[in-house]
């Protein structure tokens, strides 16, 4: 079974579109349906909700222990995808102390998506999701973990941001929605890939330290925006300089003209330490740039796209040179689906749709169907002076992810704790709705977050229930509802078995004609000179012959990752090779 194999089951997603429509039925139909449930229950959250910190907490430590309890449905994932392997490489080395490692010998045989090969061999992303991975693997002994304790910091920090934009009870629902949303089932938590919760914690350390600042300019409100600066310039830079920008011109302004600017000697010494740790944060960049591509100047992504890369990154660029491929499975992924996605785009009749449907899919991510119908209050939001500065971040979002060729919903990760305080807001004006005198706004919110909790326990039984989690590879970005199930295990059950043999091994990959470019098996470990088990790609019997010979101390194999079960042989070696290997 492949990665994108079709499946028959009743998908997720409709099941959330079908209960959305019910929630809003009952809403006009049953307005005052279970009112004293519901009050006891508000009641009860509102005394939580006041005790902010406690609130705080509370969010971080339910995304934490509850995505920890439901690990007997929803295991620790698997790599499975090009990033994941990007991320984990950066992860491993870091671990092992390093910032990189150095080119290997036959190096053509290992080249892989993502990853740069020189001029040094590293992952060609920012660093931060690698350093979260290193330190989930040095202190708990899995990468996994470092991902669970930054996605409940995440959780906890939008709470603690929407807690200086909305009253107490408000942010804390927002919290938690984000741990019921985002926290236990996206593709955030059950991947390695994109590193959408450090960024997310980053842009909501910055919003959360604004007004607080502002209102009383003290250091450690200054450090915390200094700290979500430094982590968005080390995960997601461009989209956090989207949301940096306005915050600058905000704080400015407030301390140029502002009516309530404190004295010189105060804004000193609450801003002195914090430009200090942005300072360090943009020169440790600029040191780790050179450590990896050779040039402090040099960001991720650079030498990498420029290797492999037809595709630009922006919209007006024209397509490069195509490059001289080594590997057929790569010229396919940047030449045929990296291509085909940008020639989409880069028309006058192909911008308009795209975009469109960048916005269909960030807003399908981070609100699903069941949090849709509050936006029905969004004019009133607008008008509404509470969340201002956050609606004005909105349009250069836009226009900043309009110009990209693509868009993956947590490359707008900076941005989560934003959508969520207007979201809310617009759900805070339904809730005072009462056509025809009936309380029907307060209904659909309530029965809203209701069917929030239902869809939860439904994804968490989605496997026994025959429920269809979002496929892979495109509306897996696309969903909440992330269910990699057994991607990732045809891989790992070949690379255990290789493990358990005696001796070092070497497996050479032989793809089919029509292998999918998600399912790159082709991925090894810092060191891979002194690893148990190397991945390698089938070349030419010349090439295939040298790397025979360099490594004829180790047992080689055949995998053939097409075949159903994955096939596993020794390698059928000619002469010429059989006498290489001696």
């Amino acid at each position: 079974m492949t990665p994108t194999s079709p499946r028959h089951d009743a998908s997720l997603m409709l099941v959330e579109g079908g209960l959305t429509v019910i929630a809003i039925a009952i809403a006009f139909g049953l307005p005052r349906l279970g009112v004293g449930v519901f009050t006891r229950i508000e009641e009860a959250f509102a005394r939580l909700a006041r005790r902010q910190h406690l609130a705080v907490m509370t969010v971080g430590l339910t995304a934490l222990l509850l995505r920890l309890a439901i690990l007997p449905l929803c295991p620790i994932p698997l790599p499975f995808i090009q990033d994941d392997f990007s991320f984990l490489l950066a992860g491993d080395t870091f671990a092992s102390g390093r910032l990189t490692n150095p080119t290997p010998v036959m190096w053509q045989h290992f080249e892989s998506f993502q990853i740069t090969m020189k001029p040094t061999y590293m992952s060609m992303y920012f660093p931060a999701q690698g350093v979260v991975l290193a330190a989930g693997k040095v202190l708990f002994g899995h990468q996994w973990v470092g991902i669970l304790l930054v996605t409940a910091l995440m959780c906890a920090a939008i709470c603690w941001m929407l807690q200086a934009w909305l009253p107490p009870t408000w942010a804390l629902l927002g919290g938690l929605i984000a741990v019921l949303r985002i926290g236990l089932f996206s593709y955030w938590i059950d991947t390695y890939s994109g590193g959408g919760s450090v960024a997310a914690l980053g842009g909501a350390l910055v919003l959360g330290a604004l007004p607080r600042f502002m209102k009383a300019p003290r250091l450690r409100y200054g450090l915390l925006m200094a700290i979500g600066m430094v982590v968005l310039a080390t995960s997601r830079p461009y989209e956090g300089i989207l949301l940096c920008v306005p915050v600058l011109i905000v704080l400015a302004r407030w301390i140029l003209k502002g009516k309530n600017r404190p004295a010189t000697r105060v804004l000193l010494r609450a801003t002195a330490a914090p430009l200090l740790l942005l300072v360090a944060g943009i020169a440790w960049m600029g040191y780790y740039n050179y450590r990896v591509f050779g040039n402090p100047l040099t960001p991720p992504y650079k030498v990498n796209r420029a290797t492999y890369a037809v595709t630009p990154y922006y919209v007006w660029q024209a397509p490069r040179p195509e490059p001289v491929y080594r590997h057929a499975v790569m010229r396919e992924f940047y030449v045929g689906v990296e291509l085909n996605t940008f020639n989409k785009i880069h028309s006058w009749t192909g911008f308009l749709p795209q975009n469109v449907l960048k916005c269909a899919r960030g807003m399908v991510f981070y609100s699903g169907i069941v949090l849709l119908p509050p936006l029905i209050m969004l004019r009133r939001v607008l008008a509404d002076r509470r969340v201002h500065f956050l609606l004005w971040c909105m349009p250069l979002l836009i226009v900043g992810m309009s110009i990209e060729t693509f868009l993956i919903p947590h490359y707008i990760a900076p941005f989560t704790a934003a959508f969520y305080a207007i979201g809310l807001q617009a759900m805070r004006h339904l809730r005072v709705w009462k056509p025809g005198g009936q309380p029907v706004g307060m209904a659909m919110v309530r029965l809203l977050m209701t069917a929030c909790v239902v869809l939860g326990v439904l994804r968490l039984f989605a496997v026994p229930l025959h429920f269809q989690l979002s496929g892979w590879p495109s509306a897996a970005w696309a969903s909440t509802w992330h269910g990699p199930g057994h991607l990732g295990m045809p891989r790992a059950q070949v690379e255990s078995e290789l493990e358990r043999l005696p001796g070092k091994q070497l497996a050479i990959v032989r793809y089919s004609a029509d292998h999918s470019t998600f399912d790159d098996w082709v991925y090894n470990a810092p060191d891979i000179g002194n690893s148990k088990v190397i991945w390698a790609r089938e070349m030419s019997e010349a090439d295939n012959q040298e790397l025979l010979r360099y490594y004829k101390d180790r047992k080689v194999w055949l995998v053939q990752p097409d075949l159903q079960p994955a096939g596993l042989s020794p390698y059928p070696l000619t002469s010429a090779q059989t006498v290489a290997q001696r």
